[in-house]
């Protein structure tokens, strides 16, 4: 008899939330690709062209961001949930003690955190210099404006003691502390250091590409027209991932529960990311998947209509990866529990940006398809990119399990899923049918 809840759980994240920090990106760059006109018809000063810098990327976090808080704070209210730890009634004036322990901790995190960046010499190479160049210079106004947040917000916390205040007293050495917590702050912050840092990396490329786009050239084009398509798209992605991983404040109900204490699901999500992705998936060596292969306008190049539908495809799957990072909101990061999202793609799989990724890989990369003929190289590939998307299995379910260790409704919306999700149910099925040949063949 099947104990799954009768109706999908509530989402702790609305739909709005990302829908409005989607259109102020979109409002965003038609600003900056129109900057030209606006600044003619104004009369600003400075110069008439796009502005497709590195620092309007940045830009855009605030105007975005600023969208998905508003919304969280006059529509949804989030700042009255429970779940924040806040009590607003409360006006503890007792908390200082506390509240200087907790920001001796967090001053010193991020010391230690700008020294993994000193040493570790990838951060001062490539797209990383400019992420550098950013941190840099917030570094001195997040030491200065952590202070009256922190004596602020400790006044109406239910329990000020938490996970940092822990870490500081460990530091100080006055009071108890509990390791466990100490561990918990670590985890949140080495998840914030160090996918903070590689998101801020990436958006520069990407925005000045679309920014700087002339869809009219490209629009007969197929090929330029998808690649362009998915690069805009991607660009949602990295922008309000970004906002995911900076804008996480307990008032808006987006802090870190907690970070993933699983060392599975560590090793996992850090395979698919710099520095250890330069090493794996990507290039000749290790996990590279695309030597000799032409991709799929190269195979399709003499068939129009099929170039068409299958740019088409990819758009699709893109979108849908896109669409299940904006649904996050301010929430959105790796490895972290900030509640449970039920809505959006997350009603037909539990994880529909990991299964559109991996399946635009194999439709772009056709890896069974090689240029020099090469039956080896083809099925180097070909079971190279199946060992990636074994990899993203890996990694989905340990961010499962550290769920499901967390949150009675996301035990509820895993059962759920399982019997009523189009996807996960199809997957499930499948996975009980081959549980019996599992278990014959063990015999």
């Amino acid at each position: 008899m099947s104990t799954a809840p009768t109706r999908r759980p509530v989402s702790d994240v609305s739909a709005g939330v990302g829908l409005s920090g989607l259109a102020a990106l979109v409002a965003w760059l038609l600003v900056c690709r129109n900057w030209a006109f606006i600044a003619e018809a104004l009369a600003l000063p400075g110069p008439r062209a796009p502005l497709s810098g590195p620092y309007a990327s940045v830009a855009t976090l605030f105007f975005t961001g600023a969208a998905m808080t508003a919304w969280s704070l006059l529509v949804d209210k989030v700042h009255r949930r429970p779940s924040t730890g806040i009590d607003w009634s409360r006006r503890s004036s007792g908390t200082l003690d506390v509240s200087i322990t907790k920001i001796a901790s967090l001053w010193a995190t991020w010391a230690a955190i700008g020294f993994f960046y000193c040493v570790c010499r990838w951060y001062w190479d490539g797209q990383y210099l400019f992420a550098m160049e950013v941190i840099g210079a917030a570094a001195l106004p997040v030491f200065v404006l952590s202070i009256p947040y922190v004596l602020w917000l400790d006044r109406h916390l239910v329990n000020p003691r938490d996970s940092a205040w822990h870490f500081g007293a460990m530091l100080i050495g006055r009071e108890a502390w509990d390791a466990e917590e100490v561990k918990k702050h670590w985890r949140a912050w080495a998840i914030k250091g160090f996918f903070g840092a590689f998101m801020i990396s990436i958006l520069p490329g990407g925005f000045a590409r679309v920014v700087g786009a002339d869809f009219g050239a490209i629009i007969h084009s197929p090929v330029d027209l998808g690649a362009l398509t998915i690069e805009a798209l991607f660009l949602v992605d990295v922008q309000i991932g970004t906002v995911g991983y900076l804008f996480t404040f307990r008032p808006l109900d987006a802090h870190i529960r907690s970070g993933n204490p699983l060392l599975a699901g560590w090793v996992a999500a850090l395979m698919c990311y710099p520095p250890f992705v330069w090493g794996t998936m990507g290039r000749a060596d290790v996990l590279g998947y695309e030597v000799n292969t032409g991709g799929w306008a190269h195979w399709m190049a003499a068939y129009d209509l099929l170039l068409w539908g299958w740019a088409a495809l990819m758009v699709a799957l893109t979108a849908i990866y896109a669409w299940a990072t904006f649904a996050f909101g301010l929430r959105f990061s790796n490895l972290t529990y900030r509640g449970v999202l039920t809505n959006g793609p997350y009603r037909f799989t539990r994880h529909p940006a990991y299964l559109s990724k991996n399946l635009f890989w194999w439709a772009s990369t056709l890896p069974f398809l090689v240029t020099n003929g090469s039956v080896s190289d083809a099925v180097r590939n070909t079971v190279m990119l199946a060992v990636v998307s074994g990899i993203y299995y890996w990694r989905a379910r340990t961010e499962e399990a550290h769920l499901l260790a967390e949150d009675a409704k996301y035990r509820e919306y895993h059962a759920w899923m399982a019997e009523n999700a189009l996807i996960t149910r199809a997957f499930s099925k499948l996975g009980e049918r081959l549980r019996p040949v599992q278990v014959q063949a063990a015999e």
